[in-house]
């Protein structure tokens, strides 16, 4: 008895001086309108205890909850106290000057390290100086022609399943991106969309799926609770594949240019094949210092960041664009006439200076990026108090869930036909957004994402390809309301699969 005693009261000595500490905290949280599923104690930790879907749809509620608050609410997981905002002009500060990523990013620095999009500021600031040269226009641009030549081999995967009925597009288009992303990051064609069964592609994705549950389900991010589950012996397994893979393309790598040196030492001079297309990790060693520049360690997360970050995204982007078309014809009609317009009956591939034609597809994809946004939240610690521009003080301590998916929608911004698919609202004469952060599907602000050209080029080159040979389709919507379930994997996803029927057009177009 004296023994419970004695902790009971430890017990509330404790919760009280844990509360006095954060009393700042919990005075400005009470000024600002919470969450309608708030519960004592847990917060809304119970609303984190479903799947993927039920996370997904908790977040979109959410960020509809927030457009109706002045832009913002808040709510507490446990003891963790968010914000959840869509206002535009909050979240360029935000964005600006909250730098430093949520702990929840943990799960996946256990496997990218310091790669610079999960990086702390401290490692972040030197990596983003030597990475941005690297994802420069002229550089990203070299990298259509690999965009271009993978294509083809989407259109001829397409057409070994184009018969079958209804085919799921992720596989196909994942593949795809992995590829091209292999190629122009690591300089190495892993032929994903030539394999049934790509062994890096799968160890990639399941990977990626035990982070996800970690993230999602409270129990598993206990550590020991982790390590004694079998859960862990297959995350394992999928980590390592992947870490060996990418340090045998690094040590191949270091050794070609090692032995390009002394050939150019040998020569005495440069030819032009010295200035053939670079890869992102031999930008990345040159840029870097060369031999005194990143360690092994270093490049392995670097690119793997990268070609993470470049699959996941292009596929997910491209997956979007092809359900929209299918349920919406008459604009995929619009998008296929224009590719007429291009390349006519030719079976050409597409080369860099296409691109800037095919003004319809731009907007096609710039508004499946709007209403899907691959990365649908972002989550950013808050360091120091600071009072936003609508008025409303942050305290330190806090994180901010910085809803892409809701500022992308709020009709405040977009109109009363927000919620619509309108690839015209991009037309030069319309699109007249008040505040750059309404619409941004890469992220704002100085750790906004490097590859964002990467992802607008690769997309519509891909789906350029599949379009002049392909129909797409799906389900006719009854409206201009898309209706497409969504779930958060890491990215934004369709929870019952990218679902279409693929019909072959004139067969004089796909290329043998």
């Amino acid at each position: 008895m004296f023994l419970f005693t004695v902790l009971v009261l430890v017990t509330v000595i404790w919760t009280v001086q844990y509360r006095f500490r954060r009393r700042r905290m919990y005075e400005l949280a009470s000024r600002i309108s919470h969450l309608k599923d708030e519960l004592p104690f847990i917060g809304v930790a119970h609303k984190f205890m479903g799947n993927t879907e039920d996370v997904m749809k908790s977040l979109k509620k959410f960020s509809y909850e927030a457009m109706e608050t002045d832009g913002v609410t808040r709510m507490w997981l446990n003891h963790i106290l968010y914000f959840v905002m869509v206002n535009p002009e909050d979240l360029e500060i935000v964005l600006k000057t909250c730098l430093e990523k949520d702990d929840v990013h943990r799960f996946m620095r256990n496997v990218l390290g310091n790669g610079t999009v999960f990086a702390p500021v401290s490692i972040w600031r030197r990596r983003r100086k030597i990475l941005i040269p690297a994802f420069s226009p002229k550089i990203v641009e070299s990298f259509v022609e690999i965009f271009s030549e993978q294509s083809q081999h989407i259109t001829h995967k397409v057409a070994r399943v184009s018969g079958s009925g209804t085919v799921n597009l992720w596989p196909i288009v994942s593949a795809y991106s992995l590829d091209a992303a292999c190629e122009s990051t690591a300089g190495v064609k892993i032929y994903a969309q030539s394999e049934t069964n790509s062994q890096f592609l799968a160890a990639l994705e399941d990977g990626l799926n035990i982070i996800s549950q970690r993230i999602f389900n409270v129990w598993l991010q206990l550590e020991w609770l982790f390590r004694l589950l079998p859960l862990y012996t297959k995350y394992q397994k999928h980590v390592k594949y992947v870490y060996d893979f990418t340090d045998e393309i690094i040590h191949n790598k270091r050794r070609q240019l090692k032995n390009n040196k002394q050939s150019q030492s040998d020569k005495g001079h440069y030819e032009l094949d010295d200035f053939k297309r670079k890869s992102f990790l031999e930008l990345l060693i040159q840029l870097s210092g060369g031999e005194k520049g990143y360690t092994d360690l270093e490049l392995r997360e670097e690119i793997l960041t990268i070609i993470i970050a470049g699959t996941d995204t292009s596929a997910v982007g491209m997956a979007f664009t092809l359900m929209l078309l299918g349920k919406y014809p008459d604009i995929q009609q619009k998008v296929y006439e224009e590719l007429k317009e291009v390349f006519g009956d030719s079976n050409r591939q597409l080369v860099k200076e296409d691109l800037p034609k095919l003004k319809y597809l731009e907007r096609v994809v710039k508004e499946s990026l709007r209403l899907f946004p691959p990365v649908p939240i972002i989550i950013r610690k808050v360091e120091k108090e600071m009072t936003l521009p609508s008025g409303v003080i942050i305290p330190s301590g806090s994180g901010i869930i910085v809803s892409i998916f809701g500022a992308h929608r709020d009709p405040k911004y977009w109109g009363p036909d927000a919620e619509h698919f309108d690839p015209d609202r991009f037309l030069p004469e319309r699109f007249n957004l008040q505040h750059a952060c309404s619409y941004m599907p890469f992220s704002n602000g100085p750790r906004n994402c490097v590859g964002y050209q990467y992802a607008l080029k690769s997309i519509p080159t891909a789906l350029t390809s599949i379009l002049r040979n392909y129909k797409v389709v799906g389900e006719p919507e009854k409206g201009p309301i898309p209706n497409i379930r969504v779930k958060f994997d890491i990215m934004l996803k369709a929870a019952e699969g990218f679902y279409v029927k693929l019909e072959k057009r004139k067969p004089c177009l796909l290329k043998e």
